[in-house]
């Protein structure tokens, strides 16, 4: 643990009692005192706060906005020069093959592009954006934290700092004032929850997150109960539930492709793997991403193999995220199957310690989702 990089919250997290444990390279908290399950249900129920510090904050800069838009274009295939100002928007970077390099989030901050990207891809999602984006700027964001804040008491909690914060609407990007400390705030989450990404000077951050826990409805909380949390909403998380040999269509994450880019969109393709992406937009891919309620008690996780009959010897598919739902108070999980066992309601089995067990195919999310519209 010695060797591993920490976040200007680490010596919070050990006061606070937090077990601690390695994730993409940093000391993160993975839960504290109050145990996963009660993390979980107080940010369904109240507000969580996480440090999301170890993620990558990157700004693209270009002679405008509309040039850098037009260059990120060609690596991602969304409406970026479409994006309005203060808003932000989900994409991902894409390879040759259609495959998601990286999934991340991207805002119009007027004179530049602020993109978050996973930890785990940051380095090679710099490397990449530098290589590509000849005729911008592009820098990483070493001097700030980012703290998130999910569940329903989000927007009083921060409302009570700055009371802009209760105007922005989901994907909102705006600059507020909390405490005097000017922070760059957005309204999104990977929760389900209404909630808020917080970036903050990296000197400042362990005082915001203080006067933040200080209130009552909020609860410092750990990657366990972000993980089932994120399980619940049906949202994928990076290397489990996408990677470079998943394409955004098998994904089910085609709604995150505006019609502009696709086939006879006014700024169709152009971006690596579009060939193969817009086929499977207009043709269908052979695979998809899929909710699953394991019919019995035991939870199956992620790795669990995947078989259309009970006696089948060829697998189907595989799950890539899944474990216990405590807001739905069952067992779920999320894989990739053949379209022709996507349908809800299809009965498939997963090989559990060398036993065949139903799973039922179901629609995603689990949870309903609360985003502030």
């Amino acid at each position: 643990m010695s060797d591993l990089l920490r976040t200007p919250l680490h010596d919070l997290h050990i006061s606070l009692g937090a077990k601690m444990v390695e994730f993409a390279g940093y000391s993160m908290p993975v839960q504290y005192p109050m145990g996963v399950m009660q993390e979980h249900t107080h940010t369904r129920e109240k507000a969580g706060l996480f440090d999301v510090s170890h993620m990558g904050q990157v700004i693209i800069k270009g002679p405008d906005f509309q040039s850098a838009a037009q260059a990120l274009e060609t690596l991602i295939p969304v409406d970026i020069m479409g994006l309005a100002l203060n808003r932000q928007r989900y994409g991902f970077l894409t390879n040759d093959a259609g495959g998601i390099m990286d999934d991340l989030m991207l805002a119009n901050r007027g004179d530049h592009i602020l993109v978050v990207v996973n930890a785990a891809c940051k380095s090679d999602d710099i490397a990449h954006l530098k290589a590509n984006l000849s005729d911008c700027a592009v820098s990483e964001v070493t001097d700030r934290a980012l703290l998130a804040i999910q569940g329903p008491a989000s927007a009083a909690v921060l409302a009570a700092l700055d009371p802009a914060a209760a105007e922005m609407r989901f994907m909102d990007v705006a600059v507020l004032s909390f405490d005097g400390v000017a922070c760059w705030v957005s309204r999104s989450g990977y929760t389900g929850e209404d909630g808020y990404e917080i970036s903050v000077p990296a000197h400042q951050a362990t005082a915001l997150a203080e006067r933040l826990l200080a209130h009552p409805d909020v609860a410092p909380i750990g990657l366990g109960a972000r993980d089932s949390l994120r399980l619940e909403a049906g949202l994928c998380l990076y290397g489990h539930d996408i990677d470079t040999l998943t394409t955004p269509t098998q994904a089910a994450l085609n709604w995150a492709i505006q019609n502009v880019r696709r086939r006879d969109g006014a700024r169709e393709g152009g971006f690596p793997g579009a060939p193969v992406i817009l086929d499977e937009l207009q043709d269908g891919a052979e695979r998809k991403r899929v909710g699953l309620r394991p019919d019995g008690r035991a939870p199956m996780r992620e790795g669990v193999t995947l078989f259309s009959g009970i006696d089948d010897a060829a697998p189907i598919g595989q799950i890539t995220s899944g474990g216990f739902g405590p807001t739905v108070g069952r067992p779920i999980a999320m894989g990739y199957v053949p379209v022709a066992h996507a349908q809800n309601g299809t009965i498939i089995y997963g090989e559990l310690r060398g036993k065949r067990l139903p799973l039922t195919v179901v629609a995603l999310p689990f949870t309903p989702h609360s985003f502030k519209r």
